[in-house]
């Protein structure tokens, strides 16, 4: 399947099952090397619309640090710790924490 066609494709799903986040991520994900404001769109999306979608924090940390967008991508590895938390998912927790503390040190942060 191609990328377009998969693009396509969830944003059919989206209008399908507009409640559904997975497929807003999976949109987010597919747009980030190739349209990088589209991703952003998406991201923002997830956070604002879906906040107890944990998968999100830690793609769209990642994303924002690499678009050097280093106060954001600090907020949103701090909510998504947060959210991991008090979802009591200790896999999540650990990614993000391990994520963060990469993201500190990359970006000389105390």
């Amino acid at each position: 399947m191609s990328k377009s066609s998969r693009i396509e494709q969830l944003l059919q799903f989206i209008k399908d099952e507009p409640d559904n986040p997975f497929n807003i991520y999976a949109l987010a994900l597919e747009h980030q090397n190739s349209a990088p404001s589209k991703a952003a769109e998406y991201f923002d999306q997830l956070i604002t619309h879906h906040p107890k979608y944990l998968p999100t924090y830690f793609h769209a940390a990642a994303f924002f640090a690499e678009m050097d967008q280093i106060d954001k991508a600090q907020q949103i590895y701090k909510t998504g710790i947060d959210l991991a938390q008090s979802q009591n998912n200790l896999h999540a927790l650990r990614e993000l924490k391990n994520a963060y503390q990469n993201f500190i040190f990359e970006n000389d942060l105390d």
